[in-house]
């Protein structure tokens, strides 16, 4: 862990990791089978931007995301991370970059029988070495850092309870405190909201926007709906068939633009709406 790692921290203060850049160059992605999930990807993140990878289900978003953290492997192109190279790091070197890729999913993968604040601190042992994440130990700070992460989130007065007896929107919020806690460089969420009510979803994107902004993180996330990427994200990148077919500002992107990503007309379920 490096000095600005173990630097005392307020609560809700910035992480003490800088964002990072993410670059993609004519990244491809072929499953086992030959299935093309991703076709030349190309595109530059700055570091601190927050942005929206849109497209239907098939579209290679998800694909596109997992690569960023090694989690799906680029089959050629290479996918740069910060100052890691991800295309090829195994081992150590792919642990030490995932410590610092904060990762949000659709179902949570919150420890239903455990209680929130172990929950969050998992997050922690993703910087840490093999001995302490297997056996659980966590320093002060440590603990410090997961308090300050579910305090930021709005969950602090749940911190012992089960996350099993949360409601759907409380599960995001401690996942999202979990990858907090890990003080990130870039944060990823995979389809975030899919399984949320309309008023708990938007909540939900409101929360990583606030971080974003609050805290000048690199936020990507995994979107199908017009409405949520429009409102909370800054950039929209638009997938269809593992190829980008828009890639610009998100509150400028229309109807036509939509359906060109979805490679359809506009239907009711493409907007999420706010009532429940």
């Amino acid at each position: 862990m490096n000095a600005n790692d173990s630097a005392p921290a307020e609560a809700g203060a910035a992480p003490a990791s800088a964002s990072w850049p993410v670059t993609l160059d004519r990244v491809a992605v072929t499953y086992p089978g030959g299935t093309a999930a991703l076709r030349g990807v190309s595109l530059e993140i700055p570091a601190g931007e927050m942005v929206s990878v849109v497209g239907l289900s098939g579209s290679g978003k998800s694909t596109l995301i997992r690569t960023i953290n090694g989690l799906v492997p680029a089959t050629s192109g290479s996918v740069r991370v910060g100052p890691h190279t991800v295309t090829g790091l195994t081992g150590r070197r792919l642990r030490e970059l995932r410590g610092h890729v904060g990762m949000i999913f659709q179902g949570f993968n919150l420890a239903e029988r455990v209680d929130v604040y172990r929950n969050t601190l998992v997050g922690r042992f993703a910087r840490q070495g093999a001995a302490r994440a297997l056996f659980g130990i966590a320093s002060a700070e440590d603990r410090r850092i997961a308090l300050e992460a579910l305090e930021a989130v709005g969950m602090l007065e749940k911190v012992w309870t089960r996350a099993g007896s949360l409601s759907g929107g409380q599960k995001q919020r401690v996942a999202i405190a979990r990858a907090l806690s890990q003080q990130p460089s870039v944060m990823l969420a995979d389809e975030p909201v899919a399984s949320l009510d309309p008023p708990t979803a938007h909540a939900v994107m409101a929360e990583l926007e606030r971080i974003n902004v609050e805290r000048g993180l690199t936020v990507l996330t995994n979107l199908h709906l017009m409405d949520l990427a429009r409102d909370y994200t800054t950039r929209m990148i638009g997938l269809r068939a593992g190829e980008i077919v828009y890639d610009g500002p998100a509150a400028d992107a229309t109807d036509a633009d939509f359906e060109e990503i979805y490679g359809r007309r506009i239907q009711p379920q493409d907007r999420l709406g706010r009532s429940a």
